[in-house]
């Protein structure tokens, strides 16, 4: 090889001695790594990381213990701290992550038709025009128009006025659900007290955190929803609208608008960012119209995407807001996804294709349906545990309570949103309920109905707390069979919530345990001492509201009414409401935490329970898993009424 003549430096190895090459070396590598390593730290260098960071890279899990979705952990204290979603294990996963960076902000239309220029570019140029893309083959032009909003044909951008006359009633009904009977209308007064009350002290005390600790008077952020704040604001919204709570609405409306920040780096739950946010601010933008919320609700709902970037499009369970990196969380058996949390995305995602135009929404949830009808099912039953690499099920553990719950309601829920028209959502919720019937559903000793919970063919007689919404589930599931079979359904779902309310019941303080047995005797009761907690918690109470409104039994609302009188005996404090540690103790110890779902959920379904029924209507509305309303889609819409009344701009 010829090497150029440098003056003073001879051919002959370069005039170059051995240390010399090596210092001369070593200067030259260090050189490059200080390049390569400021390209790659640059905050503008994102499409260089991509090259070498999968956004959908997955640290690998240790399964170090089994909760269930919505159940509840234990903080240092021993407080009950995150009821629905777990925290995964910290340490170098969270510092590495939070030390990417975030991606540049674009916005969701730039995006979208970004995406689609380059996908009919590289469809067009490709033999065939054909593509593919992760899972199956697809013609890429056409995928891209669909991305950008078409299917065929141009699609309409979401009309909201349209929505309002589409819709039987109006949201807030005749006369904002006042009902007829005097001890009613004092009832449902005095729930909306409790709201105000418990609005007026996050206010003061915890105001932008996510939920109030009100022995301490003040906020909590925790680790559930990564960055994201006001949890307690966004999941109050359409409950203070209904109540006609107007100055508090708009004061969480403008939180909203000028302080929800979206472009957070955080382990974030991608359930209960969904049920809790997603859910929020869908039905706060039904029920009001307000674009803000819109925009918010579709931007968040794109940052939840990257967790189905996975084999089977199985999402994992959490995610990084900012980086869009998922795994799944430590506790889950061999990196597993919870059927209760990849189950429970259905309703707020079809809603979010509907708002944005955008299918790919509509299309995760439904490659969800598709992996599941694939994998087969042990006596028809679903367990709680499924890899999102294999689609394989990792563990025959059966609940509907936590870990599974919220999967069936889904169902459901899906096909009464579609206006019945989801026939596939139908077949597998009966399908489920057969199977549930078979093998699940229990009468103990004493007569009363419970679910079992089911471990490989064991059966565990106890029942949780969470279960206790199934009774309202099956309620709701009544009505579209033939008139035997609706008959069953709704004397199981009574027969299930007065088993629910025995479990109140048969405590000191009249709230029931976070779970209780049938076994060794025990009927509706906890055994355990980590059973005996109440943490302001729905289910029951949701069960029945929906049985009053099916039945009109007035026992309903008189149960109701006794879950108040406990509420404001034993959870109430001077600056809000508190779980209890132990609902059998005549004197209680507080948990020092005032939920966000007391707001979203227990709160709005006792407010229903003591309306008219046209408020919220169920012929227009389901309630997300959080209790937030959202409409019936109705393609074909039922003619004008001359006494029909717009929703509230």
């Amino acid at each position: 090889m010829l090497l150029r003549k440098l003056p003073g430096v001879s051919a002959s190895g370069m005039g170059l001695r051995l240390s010399q090459k090596f210092v001369f070396l070593l200067f030259i590598s260090g050189l490059v790594t200080l390049c390569f390593g400021a390209l790659f730290f640059l905050p503008d260098s994102v499409r260089l990381k991509r090259i070498f960071l999968s956004k959908s890279e997955s640290p690998a899990v240790t399964a170090v213990s089994e909760h269930g979705a919505r159940e509840q952990p234990r903080n240092a204290a021993g407080e009950p701290e995150h009821p629905r979603g777990m925290t995964p294990g910290r340490g170098d996963v969270s510092t590495r992550l939070r030390a990417l960076s975030r991606r540049p902000s674009v916005s969701y239309e730039a995006r979208t038709a970004g995406r689609a220029r380059e996908e009919r570019s590289r469809a067009r140029a490709e033999p065939g025009g054909r593509a593919r893309d992760h899972h199956d083959h697809h013609d890429a032009a056409a995928r891209a128009d669909r991305d950008a909003g078409f299917s065929g044909q141009s699609r309409d951008a979401f009309d909201y006025g349209k929505l309002k006359k589409c819709l039987f009633k109006p949201p807030l009904g005749s006369d904002g659900g006042q009902p007829s009977d005097p001890q009613a209308r004092e009832r449902r007064d005095k729930v909306k007290e409790m709201m105000k009350f418990a609005w007026e002290n996050y206010r003061r005390y915890a105001w932008g955190k996510n939920e109030l600790r009100p022995l301490t008077r003040n906020g909590h952020i925790g680790n559930m929803f990564g960055g994201l704040r006001g949890a307690s604001i966004v999941d109050s919204l359409d409950t203070l609208y209904i109540m006609g709570l107007t100055q508090e609405f708009e004061e969480a409306k403008e939180w909203v608008e000028n302080n929800l920040d979206l472009n957070s780096n955080g382990e974030a739950s991608l359930f209960e960012v969904n049920i809790r946010y997603v859910g929020g601010l869908l039905s706060a933008y039904y029920l009001t119209g307000a674009e803000v919320f819109k925009k918010k609700v579709v931007e968040l709902g794109e940052k939840l995407l990257p967790a189905f970037n996975t084999p089977t499009g199985i999402p994992r369970g959490v995610i990084n807001l900012g980086s869009g990196t998922s795994w799944s969380w430590g506790w889950a058996s061999a990196g597993s996804s919870i059927l209760a949390e990849f189950g429970t995305l259905h309703l707020e995602f079809v809603h979010l294709t509907e708002l944005s135009g955008n299918p790919v929404f509509t299309e995760k949830v439904m490659n969800i349906r598709k992996v599941l009808n694939k994998i087969e099912k042990p006596h028809g039953l679903y367990p709680n545990f499924l890899s999102p690499v294999s689609g394989n099920w990792v563990q025959h553990h059966v609940s509907i309570g936590g870990l599974g719950d919220s999967f069936y309601e889904y169902l459901i829920k899906s096909y009464l949103m579609s206006d019945k028209t989801d026939e596939e959502a139908k077949k597998m919720y009966y399908s489920a309920m057969d199977a549930i019937e078979a093998n699940l559903v229990q009468k103990s000793p004493g007569g009363l109905t419970y679910i079992a919970e089911w471990r490989g063919g064991i059966l565990d007689h106890k029942m949780g707390h969470l279960a206790c919404f199934s009774g309202g589930m099956v309620g709701i599931g009544a009505d579209d069979g033939e008139l035997t079979k609706r008959q069953h359904y709704l004397d199981l779902a009574a027969e299930i919530t007065h088993t629910c309310h025995e479990s109140y019941s048969r405590s000191a303080t009249k709230l029931g345990p976070e779970a209780f047995r049938f076994d060794a005797g025990a009927e509706a009761t906890a055994t355990r001492l980590s059973d005996r907690y109440y943490i302001l918690r729905p289910e029951v109470i949701e069960s029945y509201m929906y049985m009053w409104r099916l039945t009109h039994d007035p026992k309903y609302r008189q149960w109701g009414w006794e879950a108040v009188e406990a509420l404001e005996h034993h959870c109430r404090v001077e600056a809000g409401f508190s779980g209890i540690r132990d609902v059998y103790a005549t004197t209680v110890s507080h948990d020092n935490m005032q939920q966000s779902f007391f707001l979203s959920e227990t709160l709005k379904y006792l407010y229903l329970l003591f309306s008219d029924d046209d408020l919220l209507s169920l012929e227009d509305w389901v309630f997300n898993t959080e209790a937030h309303p959202l409409p019936i889609i109705r393609r074909n819409c039922p003619p004008e009424r001359e006494d029909a009344e717009e929703a509230p701009e």
